[in-house]
């Protein structure tokens, strides 16, 4: 069941959202202990809302399509009385007393909020294999990683746990779990979402953004979320606009790029069939193809890496000097940052400006760029390596190969699986376009998605 599904059967009630509710922390109580994909779960404010939305409902007071949906948050989203952990020791007590800017404008949606999403340790890495507050495991195979940072979100989604979750997204950590995880996932546009209340990891390429079931239940999320914030320097004052798309909207004559390079470079083969029949699926319905040449990705994606390391550990200079709070994987990273030089940085900085002003002559050419959103399905829980093209590649490394530079670059990003893999997982594909531009891959996914292109729901019962 979407969100707007949902929505209708309760205004024609057909059940309640205290029943929703119910069902919800039901599924959560079945499956989180074999997932965890929660830290915290807030059952008794989660029943409070419900109830306060089926009294509103019942007056006549509707607060839109999120009113009496059962919701979750990355855990570093900050809400009022509830401990935020961003997944580590650093944050394990920290119960804040405000709630960030999503958080207000789902609560004033009506959103009955169910907990706080488990996540990899400070959002600074793709496996959620958390040392603290246990490993993340993937819904349509438990031997395998959900991907991350936001793999709690990325398996509630899927778990049918929530009907949304809020993940972030700095190097493809809303993407990457949405691609593994067989969920649709948004990194809208940078200053789109406002990132007040939410702890950070990289300054300017932190995205907020929501994992669902469908296409169009992202559009309902972005409507309720996007926004200029005052308390967000960053925050775009761009108008929002309503994102969700048409019924049977139609991509016909869109152009959608395909890249000459670097983005079928090393693919996993059951990834490249499925992303590749969802582009002539596109074809069928009307999108014109067209081959683009690209700036260069891999030095956009040296870019995004040098800026994250510098950025995350300066963010980690407030943190506890005591080493053993940190899981060894982000110690290691935010060692390394400390050793990037400032030159590196500010030479960082200028390549991603100029990278910015050649993307500007590819949205003259095309109208958005199709992509793998990663190049292979979920790895094992525990690998380190995978064999790609003939290559061996670190996990990490592949993972976020193909989403980090839309980070550096700040463009709208969308993942809707396309697929499934020969053992039965799920195959993502990426729809990217210029700044400000999420109405317009929406409007293409929801398309897709009307077209044909998709998965069946995740087997767990």
């Amino acid at each position: 069941m979407t969100i707007g599904e949902a929505a209708e059967g309760l205004r024609a009630r057909r059940f309640s959202a205290v029943e929703l509710a119910t069902a919800a922390l039901a599924r959560i109580d079945r499956h989180n202990a074999g997932l965890r994909a929660f830290i915290t779960v807030t059952a008794e404010q989660a029943l409070d809302q419900a109830r306060q939305a089926d009294r509103e409902l019942a007056l006549g007071q509707d607060r839109g399509p999120f009113h009496g949906i059962p919701v979750a948050l990355k855990d570093l989203f900050l809400t009022r009385g509830v401990r935020t952990t961003a997944g580590s020791r650093v944050y394990e007590n920290f119960v804040p007393t405000v709630n960030a800017t999503v958080v207000e404008k789902l609560l004033v949606a009506g959103a009955v909020l169910m907990g706080k999403l488990n996540m990899h340790e400070l959002a600074y890495g793709i496996t959620s294999a958390n040392p603290h507050f246990g490993a993340v495991r993937n819904p349509w195979n438990p031997r395998h990683s959900p991907g991350g940072s936001s793999g709690g979100a990325g398996a509630a989604v899927a778990a049918g746990m929530v009907f949304m979750a809020m993940g972030t997204d700095t190097g493809g950590s809303i993407r990457i779990p949405a691609s593994f995880c067989g969920t649709v996932g948004l990194k809208p546009t940078y200053g789109r979402v406002s990132r007040f209340g939410v702890l950070p990891l990289g300054f300017s390429q932190d995205h907020m953004g929501p994992l669902t079931r469908s296409v169009r239940d992202a559009a309902l999320a972005l409507n309720a979320i996007a926004g200029y914030d005052p308390l967000d320097p960053t925050s775009a004052r761009r108008p929002v606009v309503d994102y969700v798309p048409e019924e049977d909207c139609r991509i016909r004559g869109v152009r959608i790029g395909v890249p000459d390079s670097f983005f079928f470079d090393h693919l996993d083969g059951d990834v490249e069939s499925a992303v590749r029949g969802a582009m002539a699926r596109a074809e069928t319905l009307g999108a014109e193809i067209r081959l683009v040449r690209l700036p260069d990705m891999q030095a956009l994606n040296a870019v995004a890496r040098i800026v994250l390391l510098s950025e995350a550990s300066a963010v980690a200079e407030t943190y506890p000097e005591d080493r053993s709070l940190y899981g060894a994987d982000v110690r290691a990273l935010l060692d390394q940052g400390r050793l990037v030089p400032a030159t590196d940085y500010i030479n960082a900085q200028r390549l991603r400006r100029q990278m910015r002003r050649e993307f500007n002559q590819v949205w003259k050419e095309v109208d958005c760029l199709v992509t793998p959103a990663t190049p292979m399905p979920a790895p094992r829980v525990g690998d380190t390596t995978v064999r790609l093209g003939g290559r061996e590649e670190d996990v990490r490394l592949a993972a976020t190969r193909l989403v980090r530079g839309m980070n550096a670059l700040g463009y709208p990003a969308l993942s809707l699986p396309c697929g499934l893999s020969a053992s039965g997982l799920p195959v993502g594909m990426q729809i990217i376009g210029p700044a400000f531009e999420e109405a317009l891959l929406l409007r293409i996914g929801a398309g897709l998605e009307d077209g044909g292109v998709g998965i069946p729901p995740c087997p767990m019962e």
